[in-house]
């Protein structure tokens, strides 16, 4: 692990995106701000998979320090076929929480896939990335 001992303790953010990209047979299954699949309610079972994997970023991740994340939403939108999912983390700690973010937006992308798998295989996890982090060194994306 890096020596994170001599850094100043910040307030750090970070916001990761994943987008899940589903046939027209899963976006028959959304109505009332849900998809309603085989397993049950998909985003709500996704929103809490993404915020358990943030709680568990250091035992996934080799070299991550376990930090004392005090923020932690995950959302999903629909835009056609589209879902995307949000995560946003923050910690006050010495170092940053966009792996946090990254596993979070990822588990729960991983989640819609596997709630659905039932219904089409014909889906794609695509366009995971960091869309803002600040409180280190340097800042990423609009705040």
């Amino acid at each position: 692990m890096v020596d994170i001992g001599e850094k100043p303790v910040t307030r750090r953010t970070a916001e990761a995106e994943a987008v899940v990209l589903v046939p027209a047979a899963v976006t028959r299954l959304f109505r009332d701000g849900e998809v309603h699949g085989p397993k049950g309610p998909v985003f709500q079972t996704a929103i809490i998979a993404g915020t358990q994997a943030v709680k568990e970023t250091s035992r996934l991740i080799p070299f991550c320090h376990p930090l004392p994340i005090d923020r932690c939403t995950v959302t999903i939108t629909r835009t056609g076929r589209r879902f995307v999912v949000r995560c946003l983390v923050s910690a006050l700690y010495k170092t940053g929480v966009e792996m946090e973010a990254l596993t979070g937006a990822s588990v729960a992308a991983l989640t819609i896939y596997d709630m659905l798998k039932a219904v089409s295989t014909d889906m794609e996890i695509t366009g995971l990335r960091v869309v803002r982090k600040t409180g280190g060194k340097t800042d990423v994306g609009s705040p």
